[in-house]
């Protein structure tokens, strides 16, 4: 190597150390009150600016999740309807120079979730063999999506009587997992591949595919009638553009205390996202603007009421039939779909 090779990369080394040194943003500390991360909604918190070196500071600007904000003697209140993680930033200014701080805060729903329980209404015949996905009423039709490699489906079925109406296998690369029906079109994801389906609600013909962009996998969808809502395994529910199936936007599910990420199976009414919880029998209710956690219906027994076999597994799907002002519910591999209703528990 020559002389002016080492001495470049001397000069190159010594001036990312300077800059290291110089650094504004090491002379500031951005603090918040009693050192909180988690806070709840409408809660006003102290947020501090500590200035290590004594440095003159000539402004600081802040930002939550990128949108400018001013503190109201030295407090910042959450009124922002989506709760979750936030991302505060405080911009400082001090002789012609720029500091930029971060740090995170999760703000978490006001009120501690309702309890609600079950009543069952009626009973209906289900096939077995379902490994059950996604359910969804589209005209007095219920469309079920079925799961595992090899054996995953879309089918219409006659709610009544359990008879499958119309079948479509997937590739037998595929897992398939949750549905949603929008102006006569099914959407359908997979579980780990990355790719979602359409198909015509009529024929079951496939339309097309799409992609998953920001979200992790595939397992829940709702929708609004405008937007398509997507749970992908974590505590993060997407907001999809039907027309470009791309993520806009996304709400994370919590309740007056943390975080939840057992969001499955989704099922959209008046404003709140129903979701089986993984692996349990029970569903949230979540407020789909804001992501709070607003009631877990306890299902426990229903399971005892089907018929005993080897493939019997866990509780997941739902769907709200508006005309009977009803849900129904079932498991994957059960022999039983169930029409109930979900009350708030007294006391």
């Amino acid at each position: 190597m020559n002389k002016f090779k080492v001495s470049a990369i001397f000069s190159v080394l010594g001036l990312l150390f300077s800059c290291g040194e110089n650094d504004l943003s090491r002379n500031f500390v951005l603090e918040i009150e009693n050192g909180a991360k988690k806070i709840q909604q409408y809660e006003s918190v102290g947020v501090r600016l500590k200035n290590r070196a004594d440095l003159p500071v000539d402004s600081v600007v802040y930002f939550l999740d990128g949108n400018p904000i001013t503190l109201t003697d030295g407090k910042l209140t959450f009124s922002d309807p989506v709760l979750g993680t936030k991302r505060l930033l405080a911009h400082v200014f001090s002789e012609g120079q720029k500091a930029i701080l971060e740090t995170e805060i999760l703000v978490l729903a006001k009120e501690r979730p309702a309890l609600y329980t079950y009543e069952i209404l009626n009973s209906y015949p289900h096939d077995p063999k379902a490994f059950t996905q996604g359910l969804e009423f589209f005209k007095d039709t219920l469309y079920e999506s079925t799961g595992r490699r090899g054996t995953s489906t879309l089918r219409k079925v006659d709610y009544k009587s359990g008879a499958v109406l119309t079948k479509v296998d997937l590739d037998k690369q595929y897992f398939g997992e949750g549905l949603t029906i929008l102006n006569d079109t099914i959407y359908m994801l997979t579980w780990q591949s990355g790719t979602g389906f359409m198909f015509d609600a009529k024929t079951l013909s496939k339309l097309g595919s799409f992609e998953y962009g920001e979200s992790d996998e595939g397992w829940g969808l709702a929708n609004d009638g405008v937007h398509i809502f997507k749970s992908d395994g974590t505590q993060r529910i997407w907001t999809l553009d039907p027309g470009t199936l791309q993520e806009t936007g996304f709400v994370e599910t919590v309740t007056d205390k943390s975080v939840f990420n057992k969001a499955n199976e989704l099922e959209y009414v008046e404003g709140k996202l129903y979701a089986n919880v993984w692996q349990k029998e029970s569903m949230m209710i979540i407020d789909a603007k804001s992501g709070a956690i607003e009631g877990v219906v306890n299902f426990g027994g229903l399971k005892e009421k089907v018929g005993k076999h080897p493939e019997l597994d866990v509780f997941n799907g739902v769907a709200y039939h508006p005309g009977r002002n009803s849900f129904f519910v079932t498991g994957k591999n059960w022999d039983t779909l169930f029409e109930v209703r979900i009350f708030k528990k007294e006391g």
